[in-house]
């Protein structure tokens, strides 16, 4: 059970990003200060205890990683406590702290939501190039596509896990012999098959998020980055798809039931969406996976996170934390049971070091298809915030508003 709750928590990764950036608007920013560079030691006076918020499902990932630092430095870290809250939740929290003088969390992990919530509100620690000299080559170390996702972090966090995502299509193959290759078929099946596509509103899904911002190139949009005024044949098709589709559920595990139980044949999936169900029992491992010809990977990682006013020695030991979890061998953990595969950022991390029970389990439930797309098909970063706020306002007014 603890696993399948861990799992849920994966919502928070594409949870209310619109919802955060509207509740920014016109909120108090922090008072608190940023960690100095010239005041912050290599490692703390003494050992500390780091109080870590995870937001984004991401220590199903990560602990491992953390808790191997514990062990290997006690002059570091003395102990460390774990606490899991829904993303929106985050700024509020670290404002109080912040304007109340007594910060007590010293680490965020994060998705792209929290992340941009924090630096909108002034709550985070510059840690590039303030810190530069704490993750000696940093970019030149990441995966290319994970590097380019490092740049969205504009120096306010560091990147410590990375997948493609999607958009790729998860269906039974009972119902479904020969899945849709392009947007057009897939338009054409719903058709004939009424009620039995759907995905999940994309302001709170991981796989719906990615099927809004990979169609532009699916259907040669005029501008992939500009969901306003670059996207016409993506919202034209979207509210023609819109009239076949089953309802748009407000988060991914809802449409991962339905698959399983029937209601639908067909839904929008991303390889770690695909993968951890079926490990889990949630979705049957008979369940198969396509991607579109021509596809565009939309990628997605989670972040490290250092508020403002943490003291020092937390921001020493912080930085300590997040250069451990940067190495090979640590980067490994990440590919955990494939939720949020492949997992690793950086470069030359692979399968066989990874723990033994995640190499038997994505044995089982990964897809050997997947290293060919991987390779085969471009990534493109997430929309930054700003654009990812647009397209979720403009897909409920003219797509999911008509359900």
């Amino acid at each position: 059970m603890a696993r399948a709750r861990t799992f849920t928590a994966v919502l928070a990764v594409g949870a209310a990003t619109a919802a955060l950036a509207l509740s920014a608007c016109g909120a108090p920013s922090s008072k608190a200060k940023t960690a100095d560079p010239t005041e912050v030691p290599a490692k703390p006076a003494h050992a500390v205890t780091l109080n870590i918020l995870d937001i984004a499902g991401n220590l199903q990932l990560s602990k491992g990683m953390i808790e191997n630092f514990k062990k290997a430095n006690p002059d570091i870290v003395k102990d460390v406590t774990y606490t899991s809250a829904p993303a929106p939740s985050m700024a509020g929290k670290l404002q109080a702290e912040q304007q109340g003088g007594n910060v007590s969390t010293s680490l965020v992990l994060s998705g792209t939501d929290g992340l941009s919530a924090g630096i909108d509100k002034g709550l985070l620690t510059k840690l590039l190039p303030d810190f530069d000299s704490r993750f000696p080559g940093l970019m030149d170390n990441y995966q290319e596509p994970a590097a380019n996702m490092q740049k969205l972090a504009q120096g306010y966090g560091v990147e410590i896990v990375y997948y493609p995502s999607g958009p790729l299509l998860e269906y039974n193959p009972a119902k479904v012999q020969d899945p849709p290759k392009t947007p057009q078929d897939l338009l054409a099946w719903a058709k004939a098959h009424p009620g039995k596509f759907q995905y999940a509103n994309p302001a709170n899904s991981g796989p719906g998020r990615t099927w809004l911002m990979g169609l532009p190139y699916l259907l040669g949009d005029s501008d992939p980055k500009d969901p306003d005024k670059g996207w016409d044949k993506t919202w034209a098709f979207l509210q023609e798809l819109g009239k076949y589709t089953a309802n748009y559920p407000t988060g991914t595990t809802e449409t991962m039931k339905n698959l399983a139980s029937g209601a639908v044949d067909m839904v929008m999936s991303t390889t770690g969406w695909d993968i951890n169900p079926r490990a889990l029992g949630t979705v049957p491992n008979t369940m198969k996976v396509a991607a579109f010809d021509g596809m565009h990977w939309v990628s997605d990682a989670q972040y490290a996170l250092i508020p403002k006013g943490v003291s020092k020695d937390v921001a020493a030991a912080d930085l300590a934390l997040i250069k451990w979890m940067l190495k090979p061998d640590q980067q490994a953990i990440a590919y955990d049971d494939g939720y949020f595969y492949p997992g690793p950022a950086v470069k030359g991390v692979t399968l066989d070091m990874a723990p033994q029970k995640s190499q038997q389990t994505l044995a089982k439930y990964g897809r050997a298809e997947y290293a060919d797309w991987i390779s085969k098909y471009p990534v493109e970063t997430s929309l930054p915030a700003p654009q990812q706020v647009a397209a979720f306002d403009k897909w409920n007014r003219m797509v999911g508003s008509k359900k």
